[in-house]
This record gives C-alpha cells, sequence and structure tokens, in this order.
C-alpha cells in the first residue's frame, strides 16, 4: 500500500514543481536618459524705482513689468531713469521653467545712514509670487516689478538707498 501511494505522490509532486518553475519568466527591458543645457540666468537690468520726494509723510512707489511707475500718498515723482529689472534665461529649447519671485519683502539701506526701505508686492507679467514660462527657442526675456514703500524725510533721508534680493528659476 505504502509502495502504491508512494507511485501515486511522487508523479504529482513532479508535475506541481515543474509547474512552479514554469511560472517565472524574465524580460530585458531599457532604460534612458536625456541631459539637456543647464538653465542659465542673467541680470540685464537692476529694478530702479527712479528719483523722488516723500513729502509730508511718504507713500508707495510701484514699477510694473511693463515699465510704467506710479506713486500714492505725498510721494513726488522726479524725472530719472526708473525701470523694472530683466533678465535673460538661457536652456533647453521649449523647455517650461518655473519662476518663484521674493516671498517676502527686501530691505534697501541708505548708503551712509542705514535708513531702510522695503521692496515688497513682486510681480511678474501678472503673475505674483510663482510663475511658468517656455524657454522658446531656448532663450526668454523676463520683467519684474515691486513696489516700494517710502516714509518721511525723516525716515528715509535724501541719498541712494540699494539692496538685494534671490528670484528662483528652475526647470519643471
Amino acid at each position: 500500500m505504502l509502495r502504491l501511494t508512494m507511485k501515486i505522490i511522487l508523479p504529482f509532486l513532479s508535475i506541481l514543481f515543474s509547474l512552479t518553475l514554469m511560472a517565472q519568466t524574465s524580460v530585458t527591458s531599457t532604460a534612458t536618459a536625456e541631459v539637456i543645457e543647464a538653465l542659465r540666468a542673467a541680470e540685464i537690468a537692476a529694478l530702479n524705482f527712479g528719483r523722488f520726494s516723500p513729502e509730508t509723510s511718504g507713500g508707495e512707489i510701484r514699477v510694473t513689468p511693463q515699465g510704467v511707475r506710479s506713486s500714492d500718498g505725498t510721494v513726488s515723482l522726479s524725472g530719472g531713469q526708473y525701470n523694472p529689472a530683466s533678465f535673460q534665461l538661457v536652456g533647453q529649447s521649449d523647455a517650461t521653467i518655473s519662476i518663484i519671485l521674493p516671498q517676502s519683502s527686501t530691505t534697501l539701506i541708505h548708503q551712509s545712514t542705514g535708513k531702510t526701505m522695503e521692496v515688497y508686492r513682486w510681480e511678474m507679467n501678472n503673475i505674483t509670487n510663482v510663475g511658468t514660462a517656455v524657454l522658446t527657442k531656448g532663450t526668454l526675456i523676463l520683467s519684474i516689478g515691486a513696489t516700494l514703500k517710502v516714509g518721511t524725510v525723516a525716515d528715509n533721508p535724501i541719498g541712494k538707498y540699494s539692496g538685494t534680493y534671490v528670484i528662483t528659476f528652475s526647470y519643471n
């Protein structure tokens, strides 16, 4: 009886193991990668609010990305050069990029007194803080505007003010 059972079980186990081995398969696949041109940015023109007088109580000056300057409060605009910031981006043709404007204000400091003014409300082509653009034929010129908060003459004495800010450009 044991011999008969072994004769039945052994072929069954043999079939079971061969089915398990046949259920396994392999495939060869391909992996790819593409290196693209590094994204580069250069400042063409610095953000410049131009000449003005705060008069009695100050206010704000806005320079739009299109180069339009306006003021409110008692700020009196004067002649002289003013313009939005301008940047040239160069990279992979027709690639989409992200542009992240400053998320907070930037301080401009008087060169001799240390008094300050605040730059905020960053804007680019009617988009605030985050935007995307395409590098048409691998290049793009961007203009960026902002608003300058101006105090009284006591808060912001006569002289030049300057400061720095960071704009981040990256591939999507």
